[in-house]
Protein backbone atom coordinates (compact mmCIF):
# COMPACT_ATOMS: atom_id res chain seq x y z
CA UNK A 1 0.00 0.00 0.00
CA UNK A 2 1.07 3.63 -0.43
CA UNK A 3 2.30 5.29 2.24
CA UNK A 4 0.94 8.82 3.63
CA UNK A 5 3.80 10.64 2.49
CA UNK A 6 3.26 9.03 -0.96
CA UNK A 7 0.15 10.14 -0.54
CA UNK A 8 0.64 13.79 0.40
CA UNK A 9 2.94 14.17 -1.98
CA UNK A 10 0.86 12.87 -4.78
CA UNK A 11 -1.78 15.06 -4.21
CA UNK A 12 0.40 18.16 -4.49
CA UNK A 13 3.04 17.18 -7.00
CA UNK A 14 0.41 15.30 -9.60
CA UNK A 15 -1.43 17.98 -10.52
CA UNK A 16 1.54 20.26 -10.57
CA UNK A 17 3.09 18.26 -13.41
CA UNK A 18 -0.07 17.16 -15.02
CA UNK A 19 -0.96 20.82 -15.56
CA UNK A 20 2.76 21.79 -16.80
CA UNK A 21 2.79 19.04 -19.22
CA UNK A 22 -0.65 19.83 -20.34
CA UNK A 23 0.10 23.37 -21.28
CA UNK A 24 3.09 22.33 -23.12
CA UNK A 25 1.87 19.96 -25.38
CA UNK A 26 -1.24 22.69 -26.02
CA UNK A 27 0.93 25.13 -26.61
CA UNK A 28 2.52 22.92 -29.46
CA UNK A 29 -0.96 22.17 -30.97
CA UNK A 30 -1.78 25.86 -30.50
CA UNK A 31 1.22 27.37 -32.74
CA UNK A 32 0.82 24.28 -35.45
CA UNK A 33 -2.94 25.42 -35.83
CA UNK A 34 -1.87 28.93 -36.22
CA UNK A 35 0.63 27.70 -38.57
CA UNK A 36 -1.94 26.01 -40.70
CA UNK A 37 -2.02 22.31 -39.49
CA UNK A 38 -5.39 20.97 -38.19
CA UNK A 39 -3.49 17.92 -37.16
CA UNK A 40 -3.93 18.15 -33.12
CA UNK A 41 -6.78 20.01 -33.63
CA UNK A 42 -8.73 17.26 -35.34
CA UNK A 43 -7.28 14.56 -32.93
CA UNK A 44 -8.96 16.56 -29.71
CA UNK A 45 -5.22 18.00 -28.40
CA UNK A 46 -5.83 21.55 -28.67
CA UNK A 47 -7.30 21.68 -25.20
CA UNK A 48 -6.69 22.13 -21.96
CA UNK A 49 -7.89 18.66 -20.96
CA UNK A 50 -5.06 16.81 -18.95
CA UNK A 51 -6.91 13.41 -20.23
CA UNK A 52 -6.51 14.24 -23.92
CA UNK A 53 -2.78 14.41 -23.50
CA UNK A 54 -1.61 11.48 -20.98
CA UNK A 55 0.30 8.98 -21.84
CA UNK A 56 0.19 5.37 -20.16
CA UNK A 57 4.12 5.19 -19.76
CA UNK A 58 5.02 8.64 -19.04
CA UNK A 59 1.96 8.67 -16.23
CA UNK A 60 3.32 5.17 -15.03
CA UNK A 61 6.83 6.88 -15.31
CA UNK A 62 5.71 9.99 -12.73
CA UNK A 63 4.25 7.97 -9.92
CA UNK A 64 7.42 5.60 -9.87
CA UNK A 65 9.69 8.10 -10.78
CA UNK A 66 8.36 9.78 -7.12
CA UNK A 67 7.28 12.73 -9.23
CA UNK A 68 10.47 13.44 -10.46
CA UNK A 69 10.04 12.53 -13.93
CA UNK A 70 6.98 11.96 -16.58
CA UNK A 71 5.57 13.03 -19.91
CA UNK A 72 2.64 13.58 -22.46
CA UNK A 73 1.95 12.11 -25.77
CA UNK A 74 3.87 14.13 -28.08
CA UNK A 75 1.75 16.41 -30.24
CA UNK A 76 0.98 14.83 -33.96
CA UNK A 77 1.65 17.37 -36.67
CA UNK A 78 2.11 17.28 -41.00
CA UNK A 79 4.55 19.38 -42.04
CA UNK A 80 2.39 19.29 -45.15
CA UNK A 81 0.37 21.49 -44.15
CA UNK A 82 2.16 24.13 -42.41
CA UNK A 83 2.85 27.39 -44.20
CA UNK A 84 6.60 28.14 -44.12
CA UNK A 85 7.26 24.80 -42.28
CA UNK A 86 10.74 25.94 -41.64
CA UNK A 87 9.78 28.79 -39.51
CA UNK A 88 6.17 27.13 -38.60
CA UNK A 89 9.03 24.40 -36.86
CA UNK A 90 10.76 26.77 -34.88
CA UNK A 91 7.61 28.20 -33.06
CA UNK A 92 6.04 25.04 -32.76
CA UNK A 93 9.18 23.44 -31.11
CA UNK A 94 9.81 26.60 -28.96
CA UNK A 95 6.47 26.81 -27.85
CA UNK A 96 6.21 23.92 -25.43
CA UNK A 97 9.54 25.23 -23.15
CA UNK A 98 8.54 28.77 -23.38
CA UNK A 99 4.88 28.09 -22.02
CA UNK A 100 6.72 26.57 -19.31
CA UNK A 101 8.86 29.30 -18.39
CA UNK A 102 5.76 31.28 -18.53
CA UNK A 103 3.75 29.09 -15.94
CA UNK A 104 6.66 29.34 -13.74
CA UNK A 105 6.90 32.93 -14.12
CA UNK A 106 3.39 32.95 -12.94
CA UNK A 107 3.59 30.25 -10.38
CA UNK A 108 6.52 32.26 -8.57
CA UNK A 109 4.71 35.80 -8.93
CA UNK A 110 1.92 33.77 -6.81
CA UNK A 111 4.79 32.42 -3.87
CA UNK A 112 5.78 35.25 -3.61
CA UNK A 113 2.65 36.93 -3.64
CA UNK A 114 1.42 34.09 -1.14
CA UNK A 115 5.16 35.04 1.38
CA UNK A 116 3.55 38.34 1.50
CA UNK A 117 1.68 37.56 4.76
CA UNK A 118 -1.56 39.56 3.46
CA UNK A 119 -2.88 36.57 2.59
CA UNK A 120 -2.99 33.34 4.72
CA UNK A 121 -2.68 30.23 2.68
CA UNK A 122 -3.14 26.44 3.43
CA UNK A 123 0.33 24.56 3.75
CA UNK A 124 -0.31 22.43 1.02
CA UNK A 125 -0.75 25.46 -1.52
CA UNK A 126 2.65 26.98 -0.60
CA UNK A 127 4.19 23.48 -1.49
CA UNK A 128 2.06 23.45 -4.74
CA UNK A 129 3.23 27.03 -5.85
CA UNK A 130 6.91 26.34 -4.51
CA UNK A 131 6.72 23.09 -6.70
CA UNK A 132 5.19 24.41 -9.73
CA UNK A 133 7.63 26.89 -10.21
CA UNK A 134 10.66 23.88 -9.90
CA UNK A 135 8.37 21.66 -11.84
CA UNK A 136 7.62 24.40 -15.14
CA UNK A 137 11.73 25.75 -15.33
CA UNK A 138 13.13 22.17 -15.16
CA UNK A 139 10.87 21.32 -18.27
CA UNK A 140 11.46 24.20 -20.26
CA UNK A 141 15.29 23.45 -19.61
CA UNK A 142 15.24 20.25 -20.20
CA UNK A 143 13.12 20.02 -23.53
CA UNK A 144 15.56 23.16 -24.68
CA UNK A 145 18.61 20.05 -24.83
CA UNK A 146 19.33 20.15 -28.59
CA UNK A 147 19.34 16.55 -28.80
CA UNK A 148 16.40 14.06 -30.60
CA UNK A 149 13.74 13.56 -29.58
CA UNK A 150 13.65 16.97 -27.67
CA UNK A 151 12.02 20.20 -28.51
CA UNK A 152 15.40 21.69 -28.95
CA UNK A 153 16.57 19.67 -31.30
CA UNK A 154 13.91 21.25 -33.41
CA UNK A 155 14.74 24.56 -32.81
CA UNK A 156 18.52 23.43 -34.14
CA UNK A 157 17.28 22.08 -36.93
CA UNK A 158 15.59 25.61 -37.94
CA UNK A 159 18.18 27.79 -36.96
CA UNK A 160 20.84 25.96 -38.60
CA UNK A 161 21.64 26.23 -42.31
CA UNK A 162 20.01 24.01 -44.71
CA UNK A 163 23.25 22.11 -45.79
CA UNK A 164 23.37 20.39 -42.58
CA UNK A 165 20.29 18.95 -42.82
CA UNK A 166 21.23 16.00 -43.95
CA UNK A 167 24.13 15.54 -40.91
CA UNK A 168 21.25 16.08 -38.67
CA UNK A 169 19.63 13.11 -40.13
CA UNK A 170 22.27 11.23 -39.19
CA UNK A 171 23.35 12.55 -35.87
CA UNK A 172 19.39 11.62 -34.96
CA UNK A 173 19.84 8.11 -35.36
CA UNK A 174 21.66 7.81 -32.13
CA UNK A 175 20.44 11.31 -30.37
CA UNK A 176 18.44 9.31 -28.28
CA UNK A 177 21.85 7.11 -27.03
CA UNK A 178 23.56 10.76 -26.36
CA UNK A 179 20.32 11.72 -24.55
CA UNK A 180 20.49 8.67 -22.00
CA UNK A 181 24.09 9.06 -21.87
CA UNK A 182 23.74 12.76 -20.72
CA UNK A 183 20.63 12.44 -18.18
CA UNK A 184 22.12 8.77 -16.14
CA UNK A 185 25.91 9.26 -16.96
CA UNK A 186 26.76 12.53 -17.02
CA UNK A 187 24.22 13.68 -14.50
CA UNK A 188 23.75 16.40 -17.52
CA UNK A 189 20.29 17.66 -15.62
CA UNK A 190 22.03 18.60 -12.16
CA UNK A 191 25.31 19.25 -13.54
CA UNK A 192 24.71 21.38 -16.86
CA UNK A 193 20.83 22.31 -16.44
CA UNK A 194 21.16 22.81 -12.90
CA UNK A 195 22.52 26.06 -12.35
CA UNK A 196 20.27 28.00 -15.45
CA UNK A 197 17.30 26.25 -12.89
CA UNK A 198 18.39 26.92 -9.51
CA UNK A 199 19.05 30.81 -11.02
CA UNK A 200 15.35 31.19 -12.68
CA UNK A 201 13.67 29.70 -10.10
CA UNK A 202 15.19 32.02 -7.94
CA UNK A 203 14.53 35.20 -10.01
CA UNK A 204 10.91 34.29 -10.52
CA UNK A 205 10.15 32.83 -7.00
CA UNK A 206 12.81 33.96 -4.66
CA UNK A 207 13.31 30.42 -3.83
CA UNK A 208 17.13 29.29 -3.36
CA UNK A 209 17.84 25.36 -4.08
CA UNK A 210 20.29 23.14 -3.67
Amino acid sequence: MFSENFIREALIAAPAILFSLTVHEFFHAYIAYRFGDNTAKDMGRLTLNPLAHLDLFGTLMMFLSGFRFGWAKPVPINPYNLRNPRKADLWISAAGPFSNLGLGLIFGLLFRFAHTGSINLPLGIIQFLSLAVRINISLAFFNLIPLFPLDGSHILRSLLPVRFENALNEFERFAPFVLMFFILVVDGVGFVLGPFIRFFVYLFAGIRIS
